[in-house]
Order: C-alpha cells, then structure tokens, then sequence
C-alpha cells in the first residue's frame, strides 16, 4: 500500500499524519489498429532552447513535424480499458518502455536505470510533484526520533508506543541537541537513554500521554482491506508485524524472534515468537498468535487485492509464488507461496530473489489476522471456497482483534480517538505512551490547533498563517522569549510526494457519488478543447511550469519557509545511493555515476540530456528538496506557443479570448486551501496570458473534496482537470514502490484518468 494521502488534510494540519495499487506490463503501442491517433509526423522532444518569447513564433525545430494526436471522439466508442491503454501508451509511453527495462535489472544497475526512467516519467508532464510534508515551523512536546519516523516506509512511524513526550514544550535549542544525540547513539534503545537524561537535567519533565490533532476520518478499521494510510494509521498501533524498524532505522524482531534466507534469495523463514495473545477490544483473551495469522491475512488479501494485492504481484512487487496464478484462476491457494510450516514457522517463497522483501514487512499486507475472529464476525474466505464476504469485521473497533500495543477504547466519528496500553501485550517495556489519543481537527478554524498546542491540549502543533504572526508575540508563562523564539523549528521532510495531477482522459464532470456536487462550469465544447489540450505533453508541461509553488505554498507555512517542503520529484532524491560505481548509457553517451551518487543526481542528467529545463537535484544542498526547480514562466510560455499550434492542426483555436478551461476543485471552508487555490489560479494565468484560465470549483467540506480527488476507485470517476489532493509514499526500501504506481493500472494512474 502507500501514502496515497489527502494533501488537504495534511496541509490543514501541518503536520505529517497514503495507498496501493496494482500494475501490469506496459501496454503494446495500439495506435494502427485502434485508428485513434492522427498522424501528422513525429512528436518532437522538448527543447530547452525553443524561443521563450511568447509573442514570435516558436523554434522551427519544434513546429516543423507537429505531433500525433488523440482522436477522442473515437476513443468515446471504444471500451474504457482499451481507450485508457491507448491514451496511457501515447501520454506514458516512453516512460513504460525505460521502466520496464530498469525492472530486468538487479542491485546498482538497477537503481541508475530506474532514475532515468522517472526522468522520462517528469518529462511528460502527466503531474507535477509538488512538496512532501514537514519543512515547516512547528512546536513541540514530542522528544524528536524516538519512534521510527525517519523510516519513510510502511506504517511504523504510526506505532507511537516508543515516544517520549514531555509535559513542556521542547525549545528549538534543545531539540537539536537532542538530535545531536541521535545522531551519536548506538542504537534506538542507547538515544532513549540518553535523551531522557538530557532533558531531564533540563527540568523536562515527561507524560505517558500523547494527544495530536488530524483531519483524517476513518473509512474502515480492517486495515488489510483499505488502501489508504488516512485508514490504516488508526489501526496501526493495534497490531504487530513480523519485523518492526526502530528510532535508528534499525529492523527489529517484533512478531517473529528471527528470520533466515534461503541461499538462492527465494525462500524466507520467521520464526513466530510464541506466547503472544490475540485479544478483543476489552482486553479478553481469544487466541495465541501463530503462523496461521499470515496465512489467514493472505487470504484476506487475496479477496481485497485491489486494496493491497499489487506488493504482491510479479510485475508489481515482490511477485510471491501462485499470488498472481491464484488471481488469474490457473491456480488454488495451495500454489500461493506463504505456508505455516508449523504454528511457530511461518515461510514466504517468491518467483525471483527481492532484496527489499524484508523491507516491505511493516505494511499492512502483512498484518496479521486471527481467522476464528474474523470468521465469528461472518467473514469468508474465497480461498476456502466461499463466496467472499467480510462480515462485520472491521465495521468498528468492536471488530477486530488486538495483538499489539495499544486497545481502542472510544472512538466517536470526526471527533475523538483514545487508546489504551494492551496489558497483555509481549512486550510491555517498550509502552512509553499508556495513553493514545486522536482529536479531529477539520482545519476550518486555522488558530485551533496552535492555541491547543500552546495550552497543551495537544502535543505540538504548526505554526504558520495567523499563528505565526501570533507566535512572534505570544509568550509562555515564565518565558521572555517569545514562543516563536524559543521554541518553533522546522520539521523534517518525509517519504510522501504531493503531486498535482493532469487529468489526460477526464471522464466525469460532477462527484461520482452525488452529481450536483463538483459540477464542471464548462460546456461540452470546453470539456473536449480542455481534453485536447491536456492530451499534449507541450500543454501539460506549460501548464505545470508556469504553477509558482513556492507562493502556493507560502500559503500554508508563510514567506520564511515557502521552498522548503517544495520537492521536485516523485522518488525523493536521496531515496537511494549508489553502492558501487555504475556505467550507464544515457542517450547514447556512456555515463559512468561513481558509488555514493544519489537517484537525483541521475535523473538530473537524463532531464539535462534531453534538455528539458528542469531541476530535480541541487548539487550545492545535496538534495532534491528545498527548492523550486520547476517554476520557469518562460519556458511555460514557449511550450504553450507549440502546444497552440498543435491544436491548431486540430482545428482547435486557443487565444486570450478562446481560452482552455482547467477545473481545479478546493474546499471553501478550509482558509489555507481557498488561498492556495487562488494562488494556483493566478500564478498560471499571469504566466499564460490568460489563454488558460483555471476554473476554482468549489467543495463545501472535506468530504465532497476527497470524493473528487481522492476517495474514488477510477480514473473515470476522478473529478478534476487538475488536483493537488493527494499524495504518495513509499511500501518499501526501492525506488519501485514509486515507480509502479504510474504503470499501466498502477494505483496513482487513476490521478491521471486512466483505468
């Protein structure tokens, strides 16, 4: 699964709180037969160096053979599958090809070839990645990285039983020492120690409750069957996975004592730690954990592989024996590759060797589940050969089983969530926090969450907007600084990429469940000129150029810190290094990358070699983040001056007085999101001389705006031309868990329309 996130929320709050998908193999180029595509010559590369003077005609090297089109009103009589895998092929399909070919290789090779594809991936302008979260004044009583929060994959960093909190705000001066100490410590358990001494010597004192505010309203508490993090980090304290990363990064045994690999890289073996006890939500006894869990969880997973399936699959994940053969029919669950050789050994064998399997293990997928509960709760298994049917199971948190840290013990929807230590748990030491509480914060009131944080109500809480203002005045009791003084610091980035997302083949013009919500202003005729248009990678390239996210983001975290969350591609760029020097051929040149190169700094040669006048890599900070490399107004006015002329060919007229319509859907009651919606809205249009107008469709609360951009099962239903609601980030420890999501039928393709 992953971090396929609401940036809405997670902006309203300011703080970071995503999902999965599926994939197949790159779709074979269908343009002869379909007779969807003219033909009007080659399609002709981005070129740095076209003429950025939007009032003379554009370079004659980009306008002498103008591109294919799509034929969309063909497309309209075809069915929906072969239509999206046409457009996907004609928007994607360079990036498919050099993704594929990254995918046949193994170790170094593999990760310099993957950086090149998402160059390909960028250079078509299907979205734009537009920041992470973090990077923006905070202030807090959570002592820094005493979970595992600088893990940025799977749903460890939910697990808030390790935290240390104080009852005082920590100042900004202690906080980096207490970060200094991290950075020494030997181990999670050795920082632990160390920081609690620090500040207590610092008249800190410490509370075993953590109370933190977010806009997120759960969908469902079974959290093997959802595919949103806004889902499964609600649950994620309630359960135990095999493995467990630490504060350091460190994977420690958690469910399983130990684990062993086959020496072919196919086979891994964990031994379950016995004595562990499944409880339900009062704390009763009702079974022992047993390598059956995993093989009940599989099951599960078998029957909601839309949910979580694809870390499963060949072509998406980590391609599990039978997994794909037992979806495809052409086998029964005997051939799936997980067993429980006994009620202690549990094994996994997959189809090839995958280093970052183990990686994978604190996500969702592979939680465990009791089958005798979830069977009393009417579930089925369509392994067993029924008829698939959960039950009640998940419904509420009366319905699940409990074998981790934390039972749930009120929850009222948009309202509060409390939890309470296990007191059965295996490992109650390591319980810092007795007390876990969740408040729902909508964002429509922007002071809230900072004078609840102030009064400590909350744990910590952003300071931006209204507050920052207010922070530079207020001051504790006691203090003679001011709070943003002594106590606000910028938190770190994450895993997560928001994106803005181009809608190439818009299928629905209202909100999928309730058509007079989300209702498009523009007619049928701008509905198909906004189709062409957004069909061109010139259009969606000036389109994205030419969106300031700097000033789009000074709205949720001020001035001071408007490029500082900005992120500049999808797989961040230090996701991964070189471990060894890598020769690769990059347009025919062969680029030899030394060990120790970062997965941004090889896109950025790609991007450089193609001369596409984007920056995705700061050699000076060492980063992809912190900048804006995008924003370039006249390299969006050159590309849109050739994306006019193509659909000139077309015999659609694009001027100041006929202009293209792009619905962007917000939400009136969330003040960061009007703004920023604005700002969107005036960033492009000054930047395209108003021959783009972005139309701001209006979304009365949080739930019409996520139907639009983020809670919807298609691309069919995805109601906007352009979106910024949502976000992914990474399953796993390779740039894959990234990657796959932009495949033909990955999950993140239907933020583009398709499938």
């Amino acid at each position: 699964m992953r971090k396929f996130l609401s940036l809405l929320l997670a902006l309203t709050m300011l703080f970071s709180l995503v999902a999965c998908g599926d994939d197949t193999t790159p779709v074979e180029d269908n343009n002869d037969d379909n007779n969807v595509v003219a033909n009007n010559g080659e399609e002709t590369p981005v070129d740095a160096d076209a003429d950025t003077d939007a009032d003379t005609d554009a370079d004659a090297d980009n306008t002498e053979a103008s591109a294919d089109y799509l034929d969309f009103t063909a497309l309209a009589e075809m069915d929906k599958e072969e239509a999206d895998e046409i457009v996907y092929d004609y928007v994607l399909g360079e990036y498919a090809a050099a993704y594929a070919d990254a995918k046949e290789e193994t170790g170094d090779l593999r990760m310099a070839k993957m950086a090149l594809a998402e160059a390909k991936l960028l250079e078509s302008g299907a979205f734009l990645p537009v920041q992470t979260s973090g990077g923006a004044f905070t202030m807090s009583r959570v002592v820094p990285r005493t979970n595992a929060a600088t893990t940025l994959w799977g749903l460890d960093e939910y697990r808030y039983h390790t935290l240390l909190v104080t009852n005082e705000l920590i100042s900004a001066a202690d906080r980096t020492e207490c970060i200094a100490l991290w950075s020494a410590a030997e181990s999670a358990e050795d920082y632990r120690t160390k920081v609690k001494e620090f500040l207590t010597g610092k008249g800190y004192t410490f509370t075993d409750t953590y109370t933190s505010s977010n806009g997120y309203a759960i969908n469902i508490w079974d959290t093997i069957a959802t595919s949103y993090t806004s889902d499964s980090m609600f649950v994620a304290g309630t359960y135990d996975n095999l493995l467990e990363y630490d504060a350091k990064g460190v994977q420690q045994p958690g469910l399983a004592e130990s684990y062993e690999v086959s020496d072919d890289g196919l086979t891994y073996t964990f031994h379950i730690r016995k004595g562990v006890k499944w409880v339900d939500q009062q704390g009763s006894e009702i079974g022992e954990v047993t390598a059956d869990d995993w093989v009940a969880s599989m099951e599960h997973l078998l029957d909601n592989f839309d949910a979580l399936g694809y870390l499963m699959s060949a072509d998406g994940g980590c391609g599990l024996v039978g997994f794909d053969d037992y979806l495809a029919g052409t086998a029964t669950f005997e051939d799936v590759g997980v067993k429980a050789i006994d009620d202690y050994t549990l094994q996994y064998t997959l189809i090839n060797p995958f280093p970052p399997f183990p990686t994978m293990l604190g996500y969702a997928c592979f939680a465990p589940l009791n089958r005798d509960f979830y069977k009393a709760q009417g579930g089925t298994f369509g392994a067993e050969g029924d008829t698939y049917t959960p039950g009640d199971y998940g419904k509420t948190p009366a319905n699940i089983a409990y074998c981790g840290p934390y039972l749930i013990t009120n929850y009222t929807e948009r309202n509060i969530t409390s939890y309470s230590a296990n007191p059965t748990y295996w490992n109650p030491d390591s319980i810092n926090i007795k007390t876990l509480v969740y408040t729902y914060n909508d964002g429509s009131d922007v002071t809230r969450a900072y004078e609840e944080a102030k009064a400590g109500t909350i744990a910590g809480a952003g300071i931006a907007g209204p507050n920052l203002e207010s922070a530079k005045v207020d001051k504790l009791d006691g203090d003679t600084e001011t709070i943003f003084e002594k106590y606000a610091y910028v938190s770190d980035g994450a895993g997560t990429t928001y994106c803005g997302w181009m809608n190439v083949n818009r299928g629905t013009w209202a909100n999928w469940d309730d058509p007079t919500v989300g209702v498009s202003p523009k007619n049928e005729e701008e509905q198909l000129r906004t189709k062409q248009a957004m069909a061109l990678k010139e259009f969606r390239l000036a389109f994205l150029t030419a969106f300031d996210r700097g000033a789009y983001n000074a709205c949720s975290v001020g001035e001071e810190l408007k490029y500082n969350r900005l992120r500049n591609s999808y797989v961040p760029g230090t996701f991964q290094f070189l471990a060894s020097d890598v020769t690769v051929d990059v347009n025919g040149t062969s680029t030899t990358f030394p060990a120790g190169t970062s997965f941004g700094k090889i896109e950025q040669a790609q991007l450089d070699a193609d001369g596409v006048d984007i920056t995705v890599w700061n050699d000076e900070t060492a980063s992809g983040d912190g900048f804006d490399g995008w924003y370039n107004p006249d390299f969006a006015k050159a590309q849109l001056e050739i994306a006019i002329q193509k659909l000139a060919e077309q015999g659609v007229e694009v001027s100041a007085d006929k202009p293209i319509y792009v619905d962007y859907p917000y939400e009136t009651d969330a003040e960061i999101a009007v703004n920023q919606a604005n700002s969107l809205k005036q960033s492009v249009e000054a930047a395209l001389e108003g021959k783009v107008i972005v139309n701001l469709v209006a979304m009365a609360d949080s739930a019409e705006m996520e139907s639009a951009t983020y809670r919807f099962s298609t691309g069919a239903e995805a109601n906007f031309d352009l979106s910024t609601g949502s976000g992914w980030g990474p399953d796993y420890g390779d740039a894959q868990t990234y990657l796959d999501t932009i495949q033909a039928y990955g999950y993140m393709a239907k933020n583009i329309g398709l499938f």
